[in-house]
């Protein structure tokens, strides 16, 4: 049986259209700019990691990263921005303990669901905290300032960089657990309220070695102790404050990279290989380590575990230390 040309120039195309083999396939990944949110200010210790990290990226798949700091309300405005945008990969978070597990205790209409609305990539860091003190304080460790705190209650202020943040639930857990009286005031970012501290307009606060140790050295602060329950390589003289005089204490954040819930499984995957090489890179180890930053990672899984467990564990700490956003 014989067909016309035209005839069969139509049935072959429709032989090509209905097999999926030959049906347009989905772009490379990426295809276009990389928008890596930070939910709060640049100079803390999220922005500065999150920006070495989109540096490799761009070098090796050759798609810039931009860095879009959107800052506020504890994190959550950037949130919630990144779960409304569009799940291909091109918009990633970069969340911690403070964004993912603290602030749905703290906000009760949060605007985003911290499991839902989120497929975790990979942890990157863990971060403990120093205990900081402004000189005017007169206190030379944990135990001193505890008893400066409880002969003069409510005298003492700490600074942080966000309600609801590491550097403010590290606070309410010390004052909870050494019961002192000491007054929350909250700044937009870890940069601003470490200004706050050197000049003297608020006496301690909880902030990263990194971007504290500088002011140590130039002796405007005093650095009392790490909030981690063991000592930190960079400074192992220093102690814990557990040693110090809060047995028990022991308080590291976390940081890590998720992307939007129905981001497809094969690019999750792709950028969990890409992050996991880039922070196991041994310039990339030894330049945070020696500013205090434990960089580490994950499977995708094991940081949504995570996840879950420290929502749970989160949720009693708030409501035992009474902790809120106010």
């Amino acid at each position: 049986m014989k067909f016309h040309p035209a005839v069969l120039l139509a049935i072959v195309a429709l032989g090509f259209a209905a097999c999926p083999v030959y049906a347009a396939q989905t772009p490379a990944y990426p295809n276009k700019p990389i928008r890596l949110i930070v939910p709060f200010a640049a100079g803390g210790p999220m922005d500065i990691i999150s920006r070495a990290i989109g540096e490799k990226i761009t070098v090796d798949w050759g798609q810039q990263v931009i860095v879009d700091n959107r800052s506020g309300a504890g994190g959550t405005i950037g949130v919630e921005v990144a779960a409304r945008s569009a799940a291909d990969g091109h918009t990633l978070i970069t969340g911690h303990m403070g964004t993912h597990a603290v602030n749905p205790s703290l906000y009760p209409k949060l605007g985003y669901d911290p499991v839902k609305d989120f497929a975790p990539v990979s942890l990157i860091a863990t971060l403990p905290l120093g205990l900081f003190l402004h000189q005017s304080v007169p206190a030379k460790s944990v135990r001193d300032l505890i008893a400066v705190a409880k002969a003069k209650p409510a005298t003492i202020n700490f600074a942080t960089a966000s309600s609801g943040g590491p550097t403010h639930m590290a606070a309410e857990m010390l004052k909870s657990m050494s019961v002192i009286n000491i007054v929350h005031v909250p700044y937009k970012g870890n940069a601003a309220a470490l200004n706050a501290l050197v000049s003297g307009e608020s006496h301690m606060m909880f902030s990263n070695l990194l971007t504290g140790m500088p002011h140590v050295r130039s002796g405007r602060l005093h650095l009392l102790a790490i909030s981690s329950g063991k000592r930190s390589s960079q400074s192992p003289e220093l102690p814990t404050i557990a040693e110090a005089g809060v047995p028990g204490y022991d308080f590291t954040p976390w940081y890590g990279i998720l992307a939007p819930a129905a981001t497809p499984h094969s690019i999750i995957m792709k950028l969990n290989r890409k992050i996991v090489g880039i922070i196991e890179t041994p310039d990339m180890k030894s330049r945070f380590l020696s500013q205090g930053v434990d960089l580490t990672t994950s499977t995708p899984e094991e940081f949504s575990n995570l996840i879950r467990t420290e929502i749970t564990k989160w949720r009693k700490i708030v409501k035992d230390t009474g902790a809120s956003v106010g």
